[in-house]
């Protein structure tokens, strides 16, 4: 059993009045399209609680101050011996558009409503398990 790892990532999707905040992430300029849009996402630092890691991550990406509203879903995957487990938070802010300030990793900012999810994030797994938690 010894060499169990674990690694626990935390996406935030940050909803304010009826819109969510999508964030444009280079990824590889290897591929077509190397920027590409999602939700706020990051991993929980030793010993730091996924709720306190995912509004961190948002304040640390986007400027904005948040609260953790609930979970909506969860996902695993492995990498070589490492557990990769995933939680995604709804997480709830009053703050306005113009105090978005992103962090260097992030190209650009989006409030869209639900209707454009599918426009927007191409992960259909995502997508649907955004349908299955009724957040829309």
């Amino acid at each position: 059993m010894g060499n169990n790892r674990y690694r626990i990532l935390v996406k935030g999707i940050v909803h304010r009045g009826n819109e969510f905040l999508t964030v444009q992430k280079w990824y590889d300029d290897n591929i077509i399209e190397p920027y590409q849009w999602e939700f706020i996402d990051g991993v929980a630092e030793f010993g730091e609680s996924p709720d306190a890691a995912v509004v961190r991550v948002i304040q640390e990406q986007t400027g904005l101050t948040s609260v953790v509203d609930r979970i909506l879903y969860t996902w695993t995957f492995m990498i070589g011996s490492e557990c990769n487990l995933g939680i995604a938070y709804l997480c709830l802010t009053d703050m306005e558009e113009e105090d978005v300030i992103l962090s260097e990793e992030l190209n650009d900012a989006k409030w869209i409503d639900p209707e454009q999810f599918g426009k927007y994030i191409s992960n259909k797994r995502m997508l649907e398990d955004l349908e299955r938690a009724e957040i829309y």
